[in-house]
């Protein structure tokens, strides 16, 4: 059904009702199932700008009108109807608890006390979406101040539920219970203007023992919320993400002649290099207003003189070596299979340096690059990659790596950085920008294909848009407004 355009047409006063539902849709959230929302917009004929219209959660019906009926701005309640104000998606919510005279509940020393979150569920269930750090060896916990999206905590409704579990922390895993106590975001809101106590009850001591009180008391200690503009307000605001892709192509992925190489051009099923191409790429090149990509191999002997590359464009243009979509880029890997040595070392460092100085000149917020490197795993330059990594985390920059094959990649699992930073001489990375993630993690087990990139895709792409958005916060770059924007510059490429 279009909609484009109806507001701009002589109709009488309608009302429509769109019921919209979903099968199969990817699971974003940590601890549960994601909470899906539908955003509807119209298109100007004459200016082609979509402008949002009015966004609903799950369970909701989705109501809007046209010329001569009234609409609710989007994230917000009816205030006619008294429902409450609906959250914006990206408010952020941050806070500090502390707690006093907590149960004790180790046997050579005192508590070692942490708090869990829960969400409540339309159906009476509870689903966790936080749980604090664990403070050592006191009844008197002062937990760290932690940010948490106000959606993950009440799914837009104020008043509902938010229960609160505190235990102590066991080494086994095997924590004890110590008390629980409810709120709502309403109420913890208050906290704003004044401290709110809660106490800790635990129903099992309250039924045995008729002189029991509490099991301590936990206090909210600060409270506020803050709107974070959001990954989706940088694209729709003209951000564009420009791809580059750089394969493996040293003599350890085995001969693409042989079915047992990793590079094997099989006339049924893509490789895992193919796959994984396949699976990234058609995801993010809608990030991409011009589907150009620059594609890049190394590791290779090049015809005629058979001279070592560790940065050689797939189309073998010098000059330009952008591919058009990712059907482009396929078919150059697949021809620079059939014309290039498959050689070694195997060197990262060359194609970071060159994606980053592209990323270099335009720091504005308008460009954002990812470059995606698939590979065999076995890397011959990690002090100099890590050294390209350091310099590229103050850039525009995100870095995808995916390992293919059975390798152990723990020189990969290192430039991930998820546990230590990357650091080179002394000098630590100003950003998380690498992702890592081992193909064979990701293969359905059926041999079903689109499964095993969906699978994929999701998992490798997760961590751009918190990277994207990492750096725009870092340099105070804010998203232009959508239906103002001027023209985005040429991205500078690679």
């Amino acid at each position: 059904m279009s909609l484009s355009g109806a507001s701009e047409r002589s109709v009488p006063a309608t009302k429509i009702e769109i019921t919209v539902s979903c099968r199969n849709l990817l699971d974003l959230d940590t601890f549960s199932k994601s909470d899906p929302m539908v955003v509807l917009y119209t298109q100007s004929r004459a200016s082609q700008e979509w402008r949002e219209v009015q966004r609903r959660l799950q369970n909701q019906h989705l109501q809007t009108g046209f010329p001569g009926t009234s609409v609710p701005g989007p994230g917000r309640g009816d205030r006619r109807s008294g429902q409450p104000r609906r959250t914006i998606p990206h408010d952020i919510a941050t806070m500090q608890l502390c707690a006093n005279k907590l149960d004790k509940k180790d046997f050579f020393g005192k508590s070692d006390p942490f708090l869990v979150f829960y969400r409540s569920n339309e159906d009476g269930t509870f689903t966790i979406c936080h749980k604090t750090e664990v403070v050592k060896n006191t009844l008197n916990p002062v937990w760290q101040p932690f940010s948490i999206p106000v959606r993950a905590l009440c799914n837009g409704d104020y008043d509902r539920t938010v229960k609160i579990d505190v235990y102590d922390w066991d080494r086994d895993g095997s924590h004890d219970f110590i008390g629980e106590f409810t709120t709502s975001y309403r109420e913890l809101s208050k906290a704003q203007n004044q401290f709110t106590v809660y106490e800790v009850l635990n129903p099992r001591k309250k039924c045995k023992k008729k002189k029991y009180v509490n099991s301590g008391t936990v206090t909210l200690l600060s409270f506020s919320v803050d709107s974070e503009f959001t990954f989706v307000d940088y694209i729709k605001g003209g951000t564009q993400l420009n791809f580059t892709v750089a394969i493996d192509f040293t003599a350890s992925n085995g001969n693409p002649l042989q079915p047992t190489s990793l590079h094997y051009m099989s006339p049924y099923q893509l490789s895992a290099y193919a796959m994984a191409l396949k699976a990234v790429g058609e995801i993010i090149q809608d990030y991409d207003s011009d589907k150009l990509f620059p594609a890049y191999g190394f590791g290779a002997k090049l015809p005629p003189e058979g001279r070592i590359s560790h940065q050689f464009p797939l189309n073998n243009n010098d000059e330009d070596p952008n591919c058009v979509g990712i059907e482009g880029v396929l078919e150059s890997y697949f021809q620079s299979l059939r014309t290039v040595q498959l050689y070694g070392p195997t060197y990262f460092a060359p194609v970071i340096n060159q994606v980053a100085r592209a990323a270099a000149k335009i720091s504005d917020g308008s460009q954002y690059y990812v470059l995606l490197i698939i590979t065999d795993g076995v890397i011959s330059d990690m002090t100099q990659t890590k050294e390209a990594i350091v310099s590229a985390s103050s850039l525009p920059m995100s870095i995808i790596i995916v390992g293919v094959g059975p390798a152990m990649f723990e020189a990969m699992e290192e430039l991930d950085g998820d546990d230590v930073r990357v650091s080179s001489r002394g000098r630590y990375a100003e950003r998380d920008i690498v992702q890592f993630v081992p193909f064979r993690d990701y293969v359905d087990r059926s041999g079903n294909q689109v499964l095993s990139m969906a699978r994929l895709a999701k998992d490798v792409l997760a961590e751009i848009p918190e990277q994207l958005l990492s750096y725009m916060r870092t340099r105070d770059i804010q998203p232009r407004p959508p239906a103002n924007s001027s023209p985005t510059p040429a991205p500078e490429q690679p």
